[in-house]
C-alpha cells in the first residue's frame, strides 16, 4: 500500500503532466508573451511593434 505522501506526489505529477495542462500553460505563457510584446514601454520592443499594435488590436499606445 501507497503512503499518502506517495500518493499525493504521484497524482500531482499526473495532473501536472496532463494536456490540459500543458495547454493551459501555453497558453498562458503565449498570451502573457503577446502582452508583454504589444505593450512594452522599452523602446527597441515598442518601435518594432508600433505598426503591428495599431493595426491588430486597434488601440493607441500614446
Amino acid at each position: 500500500m501507497m503512503s499518502s505522501f506517495a500518493y499525493t506526489l504521484k497524482r500531482t505529477q499526473q495532473m501536472t503532466l496532463s494536456v490540459p495542462v500543458q495547454a493551459s500553460l501555453l497558453t498562458g505563457l503565449c498570451m502573457l508573451t503577446l502582452w508583454t510584446l504589444f505593450f512594452s514601454t522599452y523602446p527597441p520592443a515598442h518601435n518594432t511593434l508600433h505598426q503591428a499594435r495599431h493595426q491588430t488590436l486597434g488601440v493607441a499606445c500614446h
